[in-house]
Formats: structure tokens, sequence, C-alpha cells
């Protein structure tokens, strides 16, 4: 299942190409057109870099949730079920290779965050820790999108979902901090998953986080893990079930 997923690329390379390049536009938009910076104590990018990185891993959603609901419409999991195989390796294949492609994802940006002038300044153990924060939350973030592409089931429906991504996306601190927002705006901020995520990383890599003295900030490395736990432990046995319960 993992190989039919990967062969995809060969075929498709544009949405592969895509999904690698729009993370890196978002980079360059931002450092270079949008970035402003305020309330940050040095170099802007490398503030911008983790927070980017964290952000990458909410984008893409939409292609495993496409990939879902088109295999549903065509009946391809049907017939996979039919097949003498686990059930489970049809969910599990596409989880493999999406993790895939985002680890990749994260090298390309990783590298052109380089380039622009970024750099770590913690231990080679604390980076390496960083990006498996970075992937728990892809993992995490991956099972929802098969939950709801199986809800969805359709894929024009994918697109009225998609939607929701990108305010969850873009209420974190990923491109300024929390102080610099509204007071309330700012402790929506500061909870978002994809927010403790950023500033577990900007910590690890050693990078100026900006974040105000508070329980979130102060803990993120803890709610880095756990909010990626909590949201497997609801959406991975509502993918499960969901699937199981496809031919009833």
């Amino acid at each position: 299942m993992t190989r039919r997923e990967l062969a995809h690329w060969a075929r498709q390379p544009v949405q592969m190409v895509v999904g690698l390049v729009f993370p890196v536009m978002m980079l360059l938009m931002f450092g270079f057109l949008v970035g402003g910076g305020r309330g940050i104590d040095g170099e802007y990018v490398e503030f911008l870099v983790p927070g980017m990185l964290a952000l990458t891993m909410a984008f893409g959603l939409e292609a495993t949730m496409t990939a879902v609901t088109q295999d549903l419409g065509k009946g391809v999991i049907d017939r996979f079920r039919a097949m003498p195989m686990s059930s489970s390796a049809v969910l599990v294949g596409r989880s493999a290779a999406d993790m895939l492609q985002s680890a990749v994802g994260l090298a390309v940006l990783a590298g052109v965050g380089l380039l622009l002038g970024w750099r770590w300044h913690g231990s080679p153990a604390a980076a390496l820790l960083a990006f498996a924060l970075l992937l728990l939350l892809r993992f995490a973030m991956l099972w929802i999108g098969i939950c709801l592409g199986m809800v969805a089931g359709r894929p024009e429906l994918v697109q009225a979902v998609q939607i929701l991504v990108w305010p969850v996306g873009f209420l974190s601190n990923a491109f300024a901090t929390p102080q610099s927002m509204p007071g309330w705006l700012g402790t929506v901020v500061e909870w978002n998953p994809m927010s403790a995520t950023a500033t577990a990383v900007r910590d690890l890599f050693g990078n100026p986080s900006a974040a105000p003295p508070s329980w979130a900030s102060d803990h993120a490395a803890l709610l880095a893990v756990a909010w990626p736990v909590l949201l497997l432990a609801v959406f991975f046995p509502l993918a499960v079930a969901r699937f199981r319960g496809l031919s009833r």
C-alpha cells in the first residue's frame, strides 16, 4: 500500500512539486514581503523559519483528504477490503507515504531557511528532537485528514473542510508573537497546538521565541507532545471505526 502511494508521486510529479514549493513560497513571502517581527529580539528569519516548519505540518492535509475520498468514490478501498490483506494496511500505507513526503518537505524548507540565514544554535540531539516534534504534529494532523476525508466521502466536499485548516494555521505564533495581538486573541494563539510545537522547536533550535511568560510557553515541550497525542487519541480510533464501518 505504501508503494502504491509512492507510485503516485512518479505519475503525478506536479502535485508533489507544488506541495514542496508552496511552503517555500510562504517562507519567502513572509520573510521578505510581509515580515515584520514586532517584539522579537534578534533576526526575524530565525523566529520565522521554525514557525513555518510547524505551520507546514498542517499544509497538504487536503491532499490526504482528497486521496482518501477519491479512493472511496472509485470503489478502490472496497476492492482492497475484499483482498486477503490486513484492513489496516490501507490506512497505514497512506499514512506512511504521507510521512515520507512530510520528511522531504521539512528537509527542503529547512534547506531554504539555511540559505536565507537561519541557523540552529543547539546541539544536534536537540535539533533531531525538534524535527521529531514536528513530525509528531504532522502524524496527528494526518489522521485528522484521513478521518475527515472518510467523513466527507466526496472530493468536492474537501474544499469546504479545507477552509478550516487556514484559520487554525494562521491563528498561531508562526509569524508573530502573541503579545503583539489583542489580549483575547493572544491567549487563543498561545494555546494553539501549532504554537506549542513552534515554541518548543524554537527553544530546541536555540532561536528566539519571544513567548510571553505563561504556563503554555513555559511548558511548550510538554504541550508539543500532549496536543498531538490527544488529537491522535480522538481521531485515530474515529478513522479506524469509520473505515471498518464502510461496508456495513
